[in-house]
């Protein structure tokens, strides 16, 4: 069935995870979005995990290049080229949206910034993701550094607050300084396209990764401002809310959150404490917070006498639980798939069918999908040449 996005044509000149991730989105709602890429390649094909080879000595796709390049389509295009140029131009003219996430400079060596992509398409809308963002919309003093997740959850804040009760910041495990970043663009580019719909006009719509983590940790920002306090790592506890913690069973680890009063007054109760309530240190959340140490350990007392199912299976509905899942137990678990959360993909080259995570937005008329496996090289290039009707002769990728 068609997504929502169906008819709409991406142009994606991204490369690693924030850029592809944004555009693996509009992939799965539905856009036709083709990948373009020099002929060495994008340099996540390069990265594994690859899968146990067949045999046939058939090419084969790694998993980071799987997950996030599902569904789209490739032309490997030599864009330091006057063919390739006009390959790439003949293909803005048909394009809605085209997406970079290029280094600093890169795109204007190139000669693909948006007012010249602009003067050929005047209604594409023009998505840019970069480390610290494009200058029209705030010159950033950190224009020209490059960035990564890691070097962006330290200087947006997200390190400051994440880590060991002693101080000792952890970086958060999945690649939010990218991920994150690739939603809100996504998010931009659709909000755009709905105002080109009715103006005609297109427009530049740039996130910088700074940006997006900072708005992702918008707690310690009023924090401060209200408080002139600077937050601290607090472990696995909240340092407004409490119990909000992660706590050790008699077999693994399990989260609860019982916030609010009335979650406050159920756990209390099945505890077997319900004299907590009218506790004169507990009575409220705001006492509670400052009594955080204490409830701390009554709670953990109590969850160390079971195990983490019997512990799910006393709040399960009642009070916010969760065991500590690895991704083996999600995998057992039915949520993911019933939710479509994991999704099977052709493997090409191997006997077994890649598993990858899924689109959690869901449209009840015109569905998200995972569309297909990743494409190959310039797999698509030679269709889309004729398409275009442009030179065909393929370019000669050496990947």
């Amino acid at each position: 069935m068609p997504g929502p996005l169906d008819g709409i044509r991406v142009l994606d000149l991204t490369a690693a995870l924030a850029g592809p991730y944004c555009t693996m989105v509009l992939a799965d709602l539905g856009a036709e979005v083709i990948k373009i890429e020099s002929p060495a390649g994008e340099v996540t094909r390069r990265v594994g995990p690859d899968p146990e080879p067949d045999g046939s000595g058939e090419p084969t796709l790694g998993g980071y290049f799987q997950s996030i390049n599902r569904g789209k389509r490739s032309i490997a295009i030599d864009l330091k080229t006057d063919a390739g140029r006009h390959q790439l131009l003949a293909l803005v003219r048909t394009a809605d949206v085209f997406v970079e996430n290029f280094g600093p400079g890169v795109i204007d060596r190139l000669g693909l910034s948006y007012a010249e992509i602009q003067a050929v398409n005047p209604r594409i809308v023009y998505g840019s993701l970069t480390g610290f963002g494009a200058a029209w919309a705030g010159a950033s003093p950190y224009a020209e550094w490059p960035a990564m997740d890691i070097t962006i959850q330290a200087m947006a804040g997200a390190l400051s607050i994440t880590g060991t009760e002693d101080g000792q910041p952890i970086k958060i495990g999945p690649g939010i300084g990218d991920i994150f970043p690739g939603v809100m663009l996504s998010s931009g580019i659709l909000a755009a396209l709905l105002e080109a719909k009715e103006s005609g006009i297109g427009q530049q719509v740039d996130v910088a990764m700074y940006d997006a983590i900072l708005a992702l940790c918008e707690r310690i920002v009023y924090q401060y401002s209200y408080t002139g306090q600077v937050p601290r790592p607090v472990g696995n506890t909240h340092p407004i809310l409490t119990p909000f913690d992660v706590l050790e069973a008699k077999d693994g680890w399990i989260a609860i959150a019982a916030t609010t009063q009335g979650r406050w007054k159920v756990l209390c109760s099945i505890m077997g404490q319900p004299e907590l309530v009218d506790d004169p240190r507990f009575l409220h959340e705001g006492l509670r917070a400052k009594n955080r140490a204490l409830v701390r350990q009554i709670v953990a007392v109590w969850v160390a006498e079971h195990t983490r199912d019997e512990v799910t299976s006393m709040l399960a509905g009642r009070v916010p639980v969760g065991p500590v899942n690895d991704v083996h137990d999600i995998f057992e678990d039915p949520h993911g798939w019933v939710r479509d959360m994991l999704v099977r993909v052709d493997n090409p080259g191997s006997d077994t069918r890649a598993v990858i995570a899924g689109q959690p937005i869901k449209l009840s008329r015109t569905p998200s999908a995972v569309r297909g496996r990743a494409p190959f090289l310039d797999e698509d290039g030679a269709a889309i040449r004729i398409e275009l009707n442009v030179a065909a002769s393929p370019v000669e990728v050496t990947s």
